[in-house]
């Protein structure tokens, strides 16, 4: 596995939200159905995030602030990800919206999506379908491929789901959140992340579903 190295090339794409990738590299990704985190709730956590930013000097109205996070000192860095990444997963958790996917028929089609090119496409090591949102430990071997293929999972899911559930519109948020891996220990904490998520989050079983390749392998 190959951990994100500053010193190599990056690829930078800006959509609603900046997207970073590297050849090979361990990306974790979150994305969420389009329900999941009410306006009000989504106003608090961004009008508290732009007051912590600005006091530190960016401004997150302009293209490209995320980069200056990272550019931030070790401490500073580690209380923005403790402070509002963590928390936005908190608000996940909490359950907001319908929830679709705590039918194991509904995740079973995202499982079957994340599965389906599996060691073709992309090398899949872990991920956990919750009822709002999935998260997803996966190497991509280009720059290109990750945001293609996301784009791919996200549609071919929301055209099933819907069907299912006699829909139409859309299931997803646009964007997904991605964030390369930076080592060993990040890595172990994020596999950790995962397979306890539906615990911290009160689930029972059979309202999620979870899959690591190394407990597969064993």
């Amino acid at each position: 596995m190959r951990f994100f190295d500053p010193a190599d090339e990056t690829l930078v794409r800006h959509r609603r939200l900046p997207h970073w990738a590297q050849d090979g590299v361990v990306v974790f990704l979150t994305w969420r159905t389009h329900d999941s985190m009410p306006r009000s709730v989504l106003a608090a956590w961004r009008a508290e995030r732009n007051r912590w930013l600005m006091a530190r000097g960016i401004d997150p109205t302009l293209r490209g602030w995320k980069i200056r996070v990272q550019d931030l000192q070790p401490a500073e860095l580690t209380e923005f990800h403790r402070h509002f990444t963590m928390r936005w997963h908190r608000e996940l958790d909490a359950g907001y919206g319908a929830c679709h996917l705590r039918r194991p028929e509904l995740a079973q089609i995202v499982s079957g999506s994340l599965r389906h090119f599996d060691g073709e496409r992309y090398e899949l090591l872990d991920y956990v379908i919750m009822p709002n949102h999935v998260h997803l430990l996966a190497t991509f071997p280009d720059k290109t491929t990750m945001l293609n293929q996301c784009e791919s999972w996200k549609h071919f899911t929301s055209t099933r789901i819907n069907r299912e559930l006699h829909t139409k519109g859309r299931f997803w948020q646009q964007d997904a959140f991605d964030h390369l891996v930076r080592n060993e220990a990040q890595f172990q904490w994020l596999q950790r992340y995962i397979a306890e998520n539906p615990r911290r989050a009160g689930l029972r079983v059979g309202e999620f579903m979870h899959w690591s390749s190394a407990r597969d392998a064993s």
